[in-house]
């Protein structure tokens, strides 16, 4: 018998966290290819994005060597909203950069990015182990510093007039949360030894 429900690595109340999917990547590629979105991406030059482009992607997000991403899903629905990824995991040092695309406009404002990137930190705390998770987001990006800060991030630096937009520069804010400065939502009871009986 064929199971309909997607498959959850972690639930918040708001939305859930899983593997991707191939059958995702229409949708992942029409996100990609939304300029609004890609104005808080932090990516490269604005341009079109092909399928074929996404596939790469996809072989790419999905070897783990590149890091850990996890589709974005609605709790309710199991509709997708978008991706969240930590990326240049480095073990030694207990450290990992993260990132985030909520591609469904409609999915914008609703607090599923906060969610995300505290789930997220209480993935890389909690299941991997590591001490610190940065993020860069621009000055312009204020929902984006909010939900950051709403998860357990705080202010650590930033490169003055690193971006462009609008006709002016902008700086690039660096964010970071420390694993002593943050209380697991749901995992660290996942993660717990079992009592001794």
């Amino acid at each position: 018998m064929h199971d309909s429900q997607p498959i959850v690595n972690i639930a918040g109340e708001k939305i859930t966290l899983g593997p991707l999917s191939k059958d995702v990547l229409p949708a992942i590629t029409r996100w990609i290819n939304d300029f609004h979105a890609l104005r808080t991406l932090g990516a490269g030059m604005p341009g079109p994005s092909s399928l074929e482009n996404e596939e790469e992607w996809y072989a790419s997000a999905t070897s783990r060597t590149a890091g850990v991403t996890f589709l974005i899903r609605e709790r309710s629905s199991h509709r997708p909203v978008g991706t969240t990824s930590l990326h240049a995991i480095d073990h030694r040092n207990r450290a990992t950069t993260f990132g985030i695309l909520i591609g469904e406009h409609a999915a914008r404002g609703q607090g599923y990015g906060t969610e995300a990137a505290s789930l997220m930190l209480d993935y890389a705390f909690n299941a991997l182990g590591l001490h610190s998770v940065s993020l860069t987001v621009a000055e312009f990006n204020l929902a984006g510093q909010s939900a950051y800060r709403k998860a357990g991030f705080r202010e650590c630096g930033r490169l003055r007039e690193r971006l462009w937009l609008a006709g002016r520069m902008w700086d690039q804010i660096h964010m970071d949360c420390l694993s002593t400065e943050f209380t697991s939502p749901v995992l660290a009871a996942v993660f717990a030894p079992d009592m001794s009986r």
